[in-house]
């Protein structure tokens, strides 16, 4: 039997031609539109160091918050299913991007660090650490993401918080 396949289909539009297009490497802005049919458009632009702006999303950005995105919510469903009251999740994620000099380059790796709180009334019911632990593997073999990049994805969970 096979599995079930989704597709996913967005727009994205170069809003930067300004006055001059692409005359020169430095008379155009990096600035474009991603737009998925009944979502708000994201404006972005590329990273910083390509000449984009530093205040909106780059390629980048959203490349590395997707595949934190994906264990955060493989994460919750599994805790869910298994029983366990997560109140609060935060992941202070990074990546590294290797560039040469020709200009190529790749990912090298990313890292997450969530931050996972627990309700204290599930908390005496399970050992956190053990459980937590085992949910982080469960979720980072689950990540369509993490299972799609050709670089390692990293997890580095921090302690365990326990609160209402």
């Amino acid at each position: 039997m096979s599995g079930a396949t989704h597709g996913y289909t967005l727009t994205v539009r170069w809003t930067g031609a300004g006055e001059e297009g692409t005359r020169t490497y430095t008379s155009y802005s990096r600035e474009h539109e991603v737009d998925a049919e009944g979502r708000p458009t994201l404006t972005a632009s590329s990273d910083v160091a390509f000449r984009g702006d530093a205040a909106l999303h780059s390629p980048e950005d959203l490349f590395v918050a997707s595949i934190a995105q994906c264990h955060m919510l493989w994460f919750l469903h599994l805790a869910a299913a298994d029983g366990v009251v997560v109140i609060a999740y935060e992941d202070a994620v990074s990546g590294t991007m290797r560039v040469e000099s020709a200009g190529a380059g790749q990912f090298s790796d990313v890292t997450l660090r969530p931050r996972v709180t627990i309700d204290d009334s599930c908390a005496s019911a399970i050992d956190p650490d053990e459980t937590l632990s085992s949910l982080h593997r469960r979720a980072h073999d689950h990540c369509f993401l993490a299972r799609s990049v050709n670089f390692p994805v990293l997890v580095e969970p921090n302690p365990v918080r326990v609160g209402r």
